[in-house]
C-alpha cells in the first residue's frame, strides 16, 4: 500500500513538472487576432526559463528563436510575407501556446495627446464629446479585417519591457466607441481604398507634451531636455511610487483646514452667507484661472462667490445649481449651507438646493476649488453655469469674485514639474519601447497642444522625436504623418502674435525629413472646444497624405497649397504656391480672407487678397511698401484659400520677426 502511494506520487510530480516549467510566455502585442506588416521581416519574442528552447510555428514553417538572454527573452524573425490570413501561429518551449485568426496586412501607430485620444464615442465618462454622426459611425463599423489595439496609460522612469491592454479586437459596433477616432477613420480609409488587414496600434495620453514621449537617448543632445532626461534614467525608485507620495503631500493640504484661508481661526469662512467678498478681485467664468495672470502657473485652492438677487416668487421654491464642469475638485455652498461635492475634472456638476435654503433677495454661492496640477477653475461651457427652479433659469455666466485659499509656500513642491506624465522620457519608456521591434507601416501622431509656448524649442524637439523613433525600430525613413494643430479660441480683431501660428510653423518645418507628411485642420476646429468634433475629416487628410507618400500614390494632391514665394511690387505682392492641385479656390466665391501684410516697420494690417490664376496678389492701404505677409497667423483664424480637391491652405509667415506689434487701422 505504501508502495503504492509513493507511485502515485511520483507519477504525479512527473506529470506536474511540465507544467511547472511552463514559462513561455509573449508580450500583449503578440496576440490572437493581431495584425502582422505585410511584406517585411517580422519580429516575434517572448520571455523563457534561461536555457529554454523556443521555436515558433507560422503558415507550416518552424522557426527557431534565439535563446532567452538574462532576462528570458527571446526572438525568432518569420520571413517577409505577402497580405493575407487568417493563419495560425504557435510558440512552443515547455509549453505550446497557438494564436489565432492572425492577419498579414498594414499595421500604424497611432499616438500623441488627447487629440488622438479622442474616442469615436467616450462611455462611459463622457469627458470627450463625441464625433460627428457618432452612432452611425459605431453602427457601420463593421470592419472585420480591421483590427484594434488600445494601450492603456502608464508612466516608467525606465524602458518597460510591455504594456498593458486588453489585446487586439475585431473592429466591429461593438468594439469601435472607445478606440482613437483619427486612427479608426484613418485606418478605415486606407482599408476601403487599398482591401488589405488594418492594424491599429493607440498609445495615446491628454495633456502631454513631446519630450515625455522621447527617449533618453533622443533627448541627450537636446540642451533644454538632456540633464533631466538622464537624471530620470537614472533613478531608482518607481515614479509610480513617487507620485503617489506626492499626491498625498497635496491632499494633505487641500484637506487642512489650518492652512486654508478660507477658514480662518476665529474669523467668518470664506462660505458663509453674510461674508462680505466685495474687496476681492473679478474674474469671467467659465474660464480656467490660469487665464488671469495673477493666477498663471498656480495650483492649489481658490474660493469664488457670487451674489444673486432672487424674486419674491422664487422663495421657499427648490432649485438646481449646475456648474460644468470644474478642473479638479470642487465643494459648493448655497448661503452658506453645503449643497454639494465633487471630485473628477471630467464630471458635470448639478447641485440640488433645497427649498429651505432659497429666500427673496440676496442670495450667495460658494464655490471652493481645488486644482491638483495644470489647468485650474470651473471650464465649462457658459449654458452649463445656472440656476434653475420652476419655469426660470438664471445664468450664473459672467463676473465672479475670488480669492486663493491657498499660499504657493504651503504647497507641496512637486517632483514632477508639469505633472508626472510630462516627465521627460515617461511615455517613450511606458507606452512606445514595449511595442519595438514590432514591425509597422508607419506613424500618426496628433499632438502639439501641450508644447504651445514653446514653438522654438518644438523645431527641434519634434524632429528629434521623429528621428528617435526612427532608430529605434531601425527604419530610418520609418513613415510619420502628423496633424498641424487646429483652430482653437476666441478670434481676435487685429493681426498679432499667436503661440498657436508658431507651433503650427513650427510642426510644418518637420516636413523637411524625409517620408514625413502633414494633414493640415486649420479650418475644422472650434473656438471653445480644443477637441474637435470632426476626427472624420482629420483621418480622411491623414489618409491622403499615407496614400501619396506610404502608397505610391504620387499623382494624388495630398497637401493644400503651401507657399513657395513672394515677389512684392509697389504697394501689391505676388505670392506663389505648391500644391496648387486643380487651382486656387476660395470656397463659394467668397472674397479672400485671413492675409495680413507689413512694411519695415514690422506693424501688421489686414489686407486685401485676389486670386490671379495660381497666385495670390495681396495689398493693404495701410502699407505702402510692403515687405512680409502672413497668412492665417492666428490661434483662430479665419483664412479661405484652398485649392479645388478641397484641401485649406498651410498657415505661413515669409518673416521671421520676433515681438511683433499690432499695426492699428
Amino acid at each position: 500500500m505504501f508502495r503504492k502511494v509513493i507511485l502515485a506520487l511520483v507519477l504525479a510530480l512527473a506529470l506536474a513538472a511540465p507544467a511547472a516549467h511552463a514559462t513561455v510566455r509573449l508580450p500583449q502585442l503578440v496576440g490572437s487576432h493581431m495584425v502582422l506588416q505585410r511584406d517585411k521581416p517580422l519580429p516575434i519574442w517572448g520571455w523563457a526559463a534561461p536555457g529554454e528552447k523556443v521555436s515558433v510555428t507560422f503558415r507550416d514553417k518552424t522557426y527557431a528563436a534565439t535563446a532567452p538572454d538574462a532576462d528570458g527573452r527571446w526572438q525568432a524573425t518569420l520571413p517577409a510575407t505577402p497580405a493575407g490570413g487568417p493563419y495560425t501561429l504557435t510558440i512552443k518551449g515547455e509549453n505550446t501556446l497557438v494564436l489565432e485568426d492572425v492577419l498579414l496586412g498594414d499595421v500604424w501607430l497611432a499616438a500623441g495627446q488627447s487629440n488622438m485620444e479622442f474616442p469615436v464615442k467616450d462611455l462611459p465618462t463622457g469627458y470627450f464629446q463625441p464625433v460627428v454622426n457618432a452612432d452611425q459611425e459605431i453602427a457601420a463599423a463593421n470592419f472585420p479585417k480591421i483590427r484594434l489595439f488600445k494601450i492603456s496609460q502608464a508612466m516608467a522612469y525606465h524602458p518597460a519591457s510591455d504594456v498593458k491592454s486588453t489585446g487586439w479586437l475585431v473592429c466591429s459596433p461593438a468594439t469601435v466607441a472607445q478606440f482613437s477616432a483619427v486612427a479608426y477613420f484613418f485606418g478605415r480609409d486606407i482599408f476601403q481604398r487599398y482591401q488589405v488587414p488594418i492594424g491599429l496600434i493607440s498609445s495615446c495620453w491628454g495633456g502631454t507634451s513631446a519630450e515625455a514621449w522621447t527617449s533618453a537617448e533622443g533627448l541627450r543632445a537636446l540642451p533644454d531636455f538632456s540633464t533631466r532626461a538622464a537624471d530620470v534614467a537614472q533613478r531608482t525608485t518607481k515614479l509610480t511610487d513617487d507620485d503617489q507620495a506626492f499626491r498625498q503631500r497635496q491632499r494633505a493640504a487641500l484637506t487642512s483646514q489650518k492652512i486654508d484661508k478660507g477658514y480662518p481661526p476665529g474669523g467668518k469662512a470664506w462660505a458663509a452667507a453674510d461674508f462680505d467678498a466685495s474687496a476681492w478681485p473679478e474674474m469671467a467664468l467659465p474660464s480656467y484661472w490660469e487665464t488671469t495672470p495673477a493666477l498663471k502657473g498656480y495650483d492649489g485652492v481658490v474660493w469664488f462667490r457670487k451674489e444673486i438677487d432672487l424674486p419674491v416668487a422664487a422663495a421657499g421654491q427648490p432649485l438646481t445649481l449646475s456648474l460644468g464642469r470644474i478642473n479638479d475638485t470642487d465643494s459648493t455652498w448655497f448661503n452658506g449651507v453645503k449643497v454639494g461635492s465633487t471630485d473628477g475634472y471630467n464630471k458635470d456638476r448639478r447641485y440640488a438646493v433645497p427649498a429651505a435654503l432659497v429666500r427673496a433677495g440676496r442670495n450667495v454661492v460658494a464655490v471652493r476649488v481645488v486644482d491638483l496640477g495644470s489647468n485650474g477653475g470651473i471650464s465649462g461651457e457658459p449654458a452649463t453655469l445656472s440656476l434653475t427652479g420652476p419655469g426660470r433659469t438664471l445664468s450664473l455666466a459672467g463676473s465672479w469674485h475670488y480669492q486663493v485659499g491657498l499660499d504657493p509656500k504651503d504647497w507641496p513642491v512637486s517632483p514632477f514639474p508639469g505633472g508626472a506624465q510630462n516627465t521627460p522620457t515617461v511615455l517613450f519608456n511606458s507606452m512606445v519601447a514595449p511595442l519595438i521591434p514590432f514591425a509597422l507601416k508607419g506613424v500618426i501622431w496628433y499632438q502639439g497642444e501641450n508644447n504651445t509656448g514653446r514653438a522654438e524649442q518644438y523645431r527641434t524637439l519634434f524632429p528629434a522625436l521623429i528621428t528617435d523613433w526612427r532608430k529605434r525600430w531601425g527604419a530610418p525613413e520609418l513613415p510619420f504623418l502628423f496633424v498641424q494643430l487646429a483652430n482653437f479660441l476666441p478670434a481676435v480683431p487685429e493681426p498679432g502674435p499667436s503661440t498657436w501660428a508658431e507651433l503650427r510653423e513650427a510642426q510644418a518645418q518637420a516636413l523637411v525629413l524625409p517620408r514625413t507628411g502633414m494633414a493640415t485642420a486649420i479650418d475644422i476646429g472650434e473656438t471653445d472646444d480644443i477637441h474637435p468634433h470632426n476626427k472624420q475629416e482629420v483621418g480622411r487628410r491623414l489618409a491622403l497624405a499615407a496614400r501619396h507618400i506610404v502608397y505610391g500614390e504620387k499623382a494624388l494632391v495630398h497637401s493644400g497649397p503651401t507657399y513657395a514665394g513672394m515677389a512684392a511690387k509697389g504697394a501689391e505682392v505676388r505670392l506663389r504656391f505648391k500644391h496648387v492641385g486643380g487651382g486656387l479656390v476660395a470656397p463659394n466665391g467668397k472674397l479672400l480672407q485671413g492675409f495680413a501684410v507689413a512694411g519695415a516697420d514690422q506693424k501688421f494690417h489686414w489686407a486685401t487678397a485676389r486670386l490671379m490664376g495660381n497666385e495670390v496678389m495681396v495689398q493693404s492701404a495701410d502699407v505702402k511698401t510692403p515687405v512680409a505677409v502672413r497668412y492665417n497667423w492666428a490661434n483662430n483664424p479665419n483664412g479661405n484659400l484652398y485649392n479645388k480637391d478641397g484641401l485649406p491652405a498651410v498657415p505661413f509667415r515669409t518673416d521671421s520677426w520676433p515681438g511683433i506689434t499690432v499695426g492699428v487701422k
